[in-house]
């Protein structure tokens, strides 16, 4: 335990860290290693791996991850902004770049080898764009001259072409989301809410007719018709599992969900600990995000408002499709589920974005000088 007197700076970021949300990251990345060990065997068997291969990949990912983010944790606004600027612009080349060397899966490029090393661009690019619109807006708002809304919607229009070119809609609509949320906590006036909105609308329409996977998906899920056998699998799962699940590694439907490590972690979850374990699940995610809003709306600087309340969106929004794709409330998206699932550059990311949410939030004296509160004075021995 560090002393208050201590000025150390690991002292100083105990101290002036949000621990709540600090438990929430860790109980998430815990969850994920013990619902990969659950989760993944079936798969390994399956591919002819061995059975803990991807349990042991999600531990050694999980490692740095948790190093990104406390490493990230120390940063100040400005470095958070240096440091999402060269992101964004490194990101912006590789989506590019992943456009003709990218690897190609199921019709889609959206991975690249770099070193070795698969990675997924547009993962990393989600917390870079939220921050650099984050500071467009604030700068907009601080001095009404500066075109920062018009720029935000120039950066809006590339990232969104580059993620259809890939195609990846699901992240697509994904970003469109978290950037109108924070357009909206900006001030966004009526009539640019309407406009949006029917842009909205529009897109979902031509992505319907324009890609025929987007339609095919749609189709199965309104009219339950074609190939729903792995969404119809991980909904037995979390029905098998009923209020308190088939106990740890006795699932069985589990066994023949393809992606159950992955994209269908939460259907594993329902079905060997219960729907009780979902709803602790989801009301961590709730927590976060409440949290982070309830902290952006007491927050007197417009760009960190505006920044923690764009990663919390994105965050939440991600957590919030994947559960409802398991759920077969929307139609089917792979998307992952934060923390929880399987997947090397999402736990990165996710890390980098979590790291700038702790950031962002710590008890800096310069907010109290701001708020109006005095610096704690450093105590005196007694008598």
């Amino acid at each position: 335990m560090q002393s208050r007197l201590d000025k150390s700076p690991v002292a100083t970021w105990w101290w002036t860290i949000d621990r709540w949300f600090l438990a929430a990251f860790l109980s998430l990345m815990g969850l994920g290693i013990v619902l990969s060990f659950a989760a993944s065997p079936a798969v390994a068997e399956r591919i002819g791996l061995d059975s803990f291969h991807f349990a042991t990949r999600q531990i050694i990912f999980t490692v740095p991850a948790l190093g990104v983010m406390l490493a990230v944790s120390f940063l100040d606004s400005r470095q958070i902004r240096r440091m999402s600027l060269i992101m964004l612009c490194l990101m912006l080349v590789l989506m590019v770049a992943v456009l003709y060397v990218g690897v190609e899966v199921k019709g889609a490029r959206r991975w690249v080898s770099l070193a070795g090393l698969s990675i997924q661009p547009s993962e990393f690019l989600k917390p870079a764009f939220v921050i650099m619109c984050a500071w467009l807006f604030a700068e907009h708002k601080r001095q009404p001259d500066i075109p920062g809304n018009l720029f935000a919607m120039l950066l809006l229009v590339l990232v969104v072409s580059l993620l259809v070119a890939q195609p990846d809609l699901g992240q697509t609509m994904l970003t469109t989301g978290t950037w109108g949320i924070m357009f909206f906590m900006a001030g966004l006036p009526w009539l640019w809410i309407i406009v949006l909105g029917a842009a909205g609308v529009g897109g979902v329409f031509a992505a319907y007719t324009v890609f025929p996977h987007v339609a095919l998906r749609i189709d199965k899920f309104l009219t339950g018709e074609g190939d729903t056998f792995q969404v119809d699998m991980g909904r037995d799962a979390l029905i098998n599992g009923g209020w308190f699940g088939v106990g740890p590694g006795e699932g069985t439907v589990k066994r023949v969900i393809p992606d159950s490590h992955a994209d269908f972690v939460f259907s594993v979850a329902g079905e060997e600990f219960g729907l009780i374990m979902c709803f602790f699940i989801m009301s961590i995610f709730a927590f976060i995000v409440l949290r982070g809003l309830n902290t952006a709306l007491k927050e007197h600087d417009d760009f960190t408002r505006y920044a923690v309340g764009g990663l919390v969106t994105v965050f939440g929004l991600q957590a919030v499709i994947n559960m409802c794709v398991n759920l077969q409330l929307v139609p089917a998206k792979g998307m992952t589920l934060p923390f929880i699932s399987y997947g090397g550059s999402s736990q990165i990311a996710i890390a980098i974005s979590m790291g700038m949410v702790l950031a962002l939030t710590r008890k800096r004296p310069e907010k109290r000088k701001q708020m109006g509160f005095a610096l704690p004075q450093r105590a005196m021995p007694a008598e």
